[in-house]
């Protein structure tokens, strides 16, 4: 899809400052958080990352790469972690990039459940989900992809275990100079897994109802806000993707559910993935999207697809407070001024995505400078 079609509407109201929380952005556009496997085998964010974020920091704000938020959280090659003291002290370097560059970014906490393989777990360990139910699909290791095995179900008595990690995670940002943390209750993964009835089949109270299926999220929720404050806290969430083999039997009574007990923690900002994940947007068109803004009562991320004239659009018509951009500030790190002047999009290296290095992470250039009059 084109971010620059020719009827696209004057890009103004984009690019305005907006209050967020304690602090005020730029503009309005987000950079989406977007895994890229440059981390060390040990999740040390790599030594080109903060380049990476510091080219990319006139985004009003960036969402960085999600972190595993403890070793079993792990669930592909070369992703970062937010659980120790090397790990704090890489994301502390890209932060002050960040900030001496004027911008501001969060953190993604992650957990990827079941979206795992043994051999990325601690000891061979088997990945945990909800319930012993095998992902379709393959697992990104260290040796290629691998076949998804069946997950072990979590005992009840795990979870305040998950819990404690998630606020230990939260505790690292904040020791790293973050400037606040999303919580990834998306795509598929651990927290996902627990709403969805196609993957929790449990018996206990975390499970059947909607509030047994949320309660993990709530928990991890409560959790959070108790270290940063919900002033500081988004939380992401994808009702009708059906990434990394995820459904539910009725997704609209879920979210509009999860949503209204959200509100209970005094959030900044709801993400939400409109459709499938990097797919299309009307997977399910009877999902009302505009029901969970209208529901919330912070601020509202758009994610999925859009491009200039939709953002706009949806912006005017009160349908979003900020829009997502992901695959397009790969190859696009002034994507912010492209969009502004009208300038066409370079295109992104589909090899170099998770190939590590400096290449297709670092090196797509900017534009030229303006040429000033003589």
């Amino acid at each position: 899809m084109s971010l620059h079609p020719a009827a696209a509407a004057p890009a103004r109201d984009l690019f305005l400052p907006v209050p967020f929380g304690a602090c005020q952005l730029r503009n309005r556009i987000v950079m989406a958080p977007l895994t890229r496997s440059r981390a060390s085998t040990d999740g040390v964010p790599g030594p080109f990352a903060a380049e990476y974020y510091r080219q990319r920091a006139t985004a009003g704000l960036i969402i960085a790469e999600a972190a595993q938020i403890s070793p079993q959280g792990k669930g592909y090659a070369g992703t970062p972690g937010i659980y120790n003291r090397e790990q704090v002290s890489g994301w502390a370097v890209i932060n002050q990039a960040v900030h001496q560059a004027d911008g501001r970014i969060f953190l993604q906490l992650w957990h990827v459940g079941r979206i795992s393989h043994p051999s990325l777990q601690p000891d061979g360990a088997l990945p945990v989900a909800p319930s012993a139910i095998r992902p379709a699909g393959q697992a990104y290791t260290e040796h290629g992809f691998q076949d998804f095995v069946t997950p072990r179900a979590l005992a009840e008595a795990d979870l305040a275990g998950i819990v404690e990690q998630y606020r230990g995670a939260a505790q690292h940002a904040l020791s790293a100079g973050f400037d606040g943390v999303e919580i990834h209750a998306a795509n598929g993964y651990l927290i996902d897994q627990f709403l969805r009835d196609s993957t929790n089949h449990r018996s206990d109270g975390y499970g059947g109802s909607l509030a047994g299926r949320s309660r993990l999220l709530m928990e991890v929720t409560a959790a959070v806000t108790a270290v940063w404050g919900g002033e500081r806290v988004g939380v992401r969430i994808s009702p009708v993707s059906p990434a990394n083999d995820i459904a539910d039997s009725d997704p609209h009574a879920l979210f509009t559910y999860v949503v209204e007990q959200l509100n209970a923690f005094k959030l900044l900002y709801l993400h939400v993935i409109e459709g499938a994940t990097g797919g299309p947007r009307d997977i399910d068109p009877a999902f009302d999207f505009l029901r969970l803004r209208q529901r919330f009562n912070g601020l509202y991320i758009g994610n999925n697809g859009y491009d200039l004239a939709m953002a706009q659009a949806a912006l005017a018509a009160g349908r979003l407070d900020l829009v997502a951009f992901g695959r397009p500030f790969i190859a696009n790190p002034d994507l912010v001024r492209r969009l502004q002047e009208g300038a066409p999009l370079a295109s992104l290296d589909g090899a170099s995505l998770y190939s590590g290095g400096a290449h297709g992470y670092t090196d797509y250039p900017p534009l030229a400078a303006p040429r000033t009059p003589a």
